[in-house]
Formats: C-alpha cells, sequence, structure tokens
C-alpha cells in the first residue's frame, strides 16, 4: 500500500543526508559507465540505458523522485529533457546541468489512435500559430523570460466538450501546479490556447507517465503532455501532433559546494504557504474523507447483502458470494482498481471518484459480509429460541435480542476494517484522484522536499484513523 511506502520514504529521508563527496566531472555520455543514472520509468531514457553495459540504471516514479535519489547520494547523475529544471531550481537544490546530449529530439503532444478529428484540429493551430510567430512567443516567454502573447478571446461552443489533459510532469517551466491550482508552463499554455481556438473548456490532472498512457488509450484523456519525445516505438501506441519544440537531453549531477539547510519555518512556509499549497492538501483531505465515508456507507449495505448470502439456505447463493469473495479477496485492491477504471467502466464516462468509491466498497462489502456473518453466528441459538417461545417475530427477535449482541462482538473488527479502508485510498493517486497522497506527490514536486509533505500526510493519515476509531467506538459504547 502506498501509505506504507510514505512511511518507509519518509524513514529513509530521515535517515539519509547528502554525501560529501566530489562533484563528478562529466563531459559527455562517454563517461557514464560506473556510475548510477536515476531516470523517470518509462521514458525513452529508461529504453536507453537499460541496454548499456556498465551503467546502472535507477528507475523513478517521477522526474521529482530522481532529483531526491541524486541529491540523496543514491544517484550520480539524472538525465531527463534539459529544459525540466530551471536554473532557479538547480540553483535552490545545489545540482547543476553537466552537459546536453548530442540527440535532439522533436516534442509533441500525444493523441489517442483514431482521433483523427482532434489531432487535425491541433496540427491546423500549431502550424497557423507557428506561422504567426505566436509558438515561439509563448516558448520563449517561460524558457526565456520574454514577454507572453496575449490569449486568443474565450469563445466556448455550445456543448463543446472539455480538452481533456493529462500531464506526467509538474516541473517549471514545463508544467507545474502553480498558485491557485492552476496550472501553468510552457506544456499547459500551449494546451490551453488549443482549447480556447478550439471553442472547448480546458482540463488538465497530474498522472505518471505510464498511467497515463493507459488513460490515453483507453479514453480517460485526450491528449497527454510530458514534453514527449517523438520516436518510432512510441508512434506504435499513439498519434503525434506537429512538434511545438526541439530539445535536447540533460545530465544533471550534484555541485560540490554544501547547500546551507533551510530552517523548519522556511520550509514549512515553502511546502505550504508558497503558491498556497495548502489548498492541495485541504482539497485532498476531502477527496479522501469523501471516497472513505462513502465507501464505507455503500460497502456496509452491500455488506449486508454478503451475509444474507452467507446464511442463504440456497447452495448456490452460497457458492456465488463465494466465488466473489474469492475473487475480491485474491486480487490487490490497486490492480482491482485500475480494472474497474480502465476496463469495466472505460466507456462509460463514470467519474473516477465514483469507480473509486465502487472499487473500495466491493472489497469493504466482502471483509464486512464476512464479520457480520460470523458476529450474528456468535450469538447462541437459544437466544433465538428464546425470543420466538415469548411471541416475538423472527424480525423482532432478530433486531432486539441478536443484532444488539452481535453488533458488540463485530464492531470492534469493523472498525479496523473501516481505518484499513481509509489507508487504501492513498492508491487513488493512480487513476488521477487528487487524494491527500496525491496532494503531497505535487507538493514534493515543486518543492523536492519529500520530508515535509511526507510528515504532514503522515499525521493527516493518523488524525483521521484516530477519529474514525473514536467515532466507532462511541457508538459501540451507546450501544
Amino acid at each position: 500500500m502506498r501509505y506504507s511506502y510514505l512511511l518507509a520514504t519518509l524513514l529513509f529521508c530521515l535517515a539519509c543526508s547528502p554525501k560529501g563527496e566530489k562533484a563528478l566531472e562529466l563531459h559527455s555520455e562517454a563517461d557514464l559507465p560506473g556510475l548510477v543514472v536515476a531516470t523517470s520509468a518509462g521514458n525513452y531514457y529508461d529504453q536507453k540505458f537499460s541496454q548499456w553495459e556498465g551503467v546502472t540504471l535507477l528507475r523513478a516514479n517521477t522526474d521529482a523522485d530522481c532529483v531526491q535519489a541524486l541529491t540523496q547520494g543514491m544517484a550520480d547523475v539524472f538525465v531527463t529533457d534539459e529544459v525540466v529544471l530551471s536554473e532557479q531550481a538547480q540553483k535552490r537544490l545545489n545540482i547543476s546541468l553537466a552537459f546536453h546530449g548530442e540527440e535532439c529530439f522533436d516534442v509533441a503532444f500525444a493523441v489517442r489512435k483514431g482521433n483523427e478529428a482532434l489531432l487535425e484540429e491541433m496540427n491546423r493551430f500549431i502550424s497557423a500559430s507557428k506561422a504567426d510567430g505566436t509558438l515561439d512567443a509563448v516558448i520563449d516567454h517561460w524558457l526565456k523570460g520574454t514577454p507572453a502573447p496575449e490569449y486568443p478571446a474565450e469563445a466556448l461552443k455550445p456543448g463543446a466538450e472539455p480538452l481533456r489533459c493529462i500531464t506526467s510532469t509538474n516541473l517549471e517551466p514545463v508544467c507545474y501546479l502553480g498558485e491557485g491550482g492552476q496550472w501553468m508552463g510552457m506544456d499547459a499554455d500551449v494546451l490551453r490556447r488549443i482549447a480556447l481556438w478550439s471553442g472547448r473548456p480546458f482540463e488538465m490532472k497530474f498522472q505518471e507517465f505510464p498511467s497515463a498512457l493507459v488513460a490515453l488509450a483507453t479514453g480517460q484523456c485526450d491528449v497527454v503532455a510530458a514534453c514527449l519525445y517523438i520516436t518510432e516505438e512510441r508512434k506504435k501506441s499513439v498519434d503525434f501532433t506537429l512538434p511545438y519544440y526541439q530539445c535536447h537531453p540533460g545530465y544533471f549531477v550534484r555541485n560540490t559546494e554544501g547547500k546551507s539547510a533551510l530552517t523548519l519555518s522556511e520550509r514549512l512556509k515553502m511546502n505550504l504557504l508558497t503558491e498556497q499549497r495548502w489548498k492541495l492538501l485541504s482539497d485532498g483531505l476531502l477527496e479522501t474523507l469523501k471516497i472513505t465515508l462513502l465507501s464505507i456507507l455503500l460497502g456496509t449495505v452491500l455488506g449486508m447483502g454478503v451475509c444474507a448470502c452467507r446464511r442463504s439456505r440456497r447452495s448456490w447463493v452460497r457458492s456465488a458470494v463465494r466465488v466473489y469473495e474469492y475473487l475480491v479477496n485474491g486480487m490487490p485492491t490497486l490492480v482491482l482498481l485500475l480494472i474497474m477504471f480502465y476496463v469495466v467502466f472505460a466507456s462509460t464516462g463514470l467519474n473516477a471518484s465514483l469507480v473509486a468509491v465502487i472499487t473500495f466498497a466491493l472489497c469493504f462489502a466482502s471483509a464486512s459480509g464476512g464479520i457480520f456473518d460470523t458476529s450474528i453466528s456468535s450469538v447462541p441459538v437459544g437466544q433465538t429460541e428464546a425470543g420466538l417461545s415469548l411471541g416475538f417475530t423472527p424480525f423482532k427477535t432478530f433486531m432486539g435480542i441478536v443484532f444488539p449482541q452481535a453488533l458488540r462482538k463485530g464492531l470492534p473488527l469493523y472498525t479496523s476494517e473501516c481505518v484499513s479502508l481509509l489507508k487504501s485510498t492513498s492508491i487513488v493517486g493512480y487513476i488521477a484522484i487528487q487524494d491527500i497522497t496525491r496532494a503531497s506527490d505535487l507538493i514534493r514536486s515543486r518543492t523536492f522536499d519529500a520530508l515535509v509533505p511526507l510528515l504532514i500526510v503522515t499525521v493527516l493519515y493518523f488524525v483521521l484513523a484516530w477519529l474514525l476509531r473514536v467515532l466507532l467506538n462511541l457508538f459501540l459504547n451507546k450501544k
């Protein structure tokens, strides 16, 4: 579970510190053998250096994780696109660009294969904006700090579908989440202009690159932007727009001079107050609470049905519910969530949060149904017989005699399952839901400070789990 990953990462960051060794002097790729090279999983550099002899490849989920590996001394070199890290970020992180790669790649947006209408529409915009100089002006604005050209007048077409974009980069100046939760940067700027030009609303979410490609293939988004190089291998899976920029690889190393450590107050300010990043955590907290509570409510109702099926007199009903429990319990929750989102509900357009609620409710129903069944079975049969002999109906006997006793015996286990479900929701970021775990990832991608965001999220999960236990125990005591 990602909750365990958060805690492990937090402890690692507390234990590790950058190594005080001399900076590497690299001049070309010929100097890389014998070194540990960090890069994001699934990108071009992953494919390239996995085949190099003498190079130890360290794959990470995001560029922010690669930067963390470099600054902590776990990697010697970080390779990515040359524009991914701004000079300001390099200075703050005490790293520098060692050299540019000799390769030069065309950068474009990825569109789902078969979506010819959108591809043609985006290509028309890129061609027109290149001709009038708008595209070059936008890129120069983000890379060189020149004035930005004006946006076209907003004229949404009635009933127009939004341009649904996913970015796999949260780094300035390519694409990053700025103040007020607005996506900014070169990629976001170009895509927003394409949406305005075509009269469509603009939407953008963050997702790791491998998951983003799955989302594109299954129709969960229209465009993937991640400073993507056009390669023959990628052309087999997606269609590319016309290139809007050319980029070289960049090889980054640690500097020799140690950087001055930020104080705790400075780190808190950077992670919470700058660009109002605390709003990411507050919005993520509300999303986590919403998914958790709705999943518990729906899962409890479904669990009652599971319990009834387990106690049914019909053997085929009992067999059917056993098959359901075997499937749900034998499959990792993350795998089930991905199947539900990218396969079962892929073509329905169902909201990702609702898919998460259904998935967690199905898992919770299996566990709670077993708890209900075991709790009811633990009440002696004589209690039911006594109630019936006194003239109570079977329903009144169950609700007045059996249920209160079963509730007291089963609620502790039920409480533990509720807390487990809360922690399980930390995986919803894989389907582009911004919960508190994903919010911490976004903040970490901007600040490259792992400790403070992870510490805050750990505390939030602990408080939520404690409150959930307290509320359910109060309910138990009242019963």
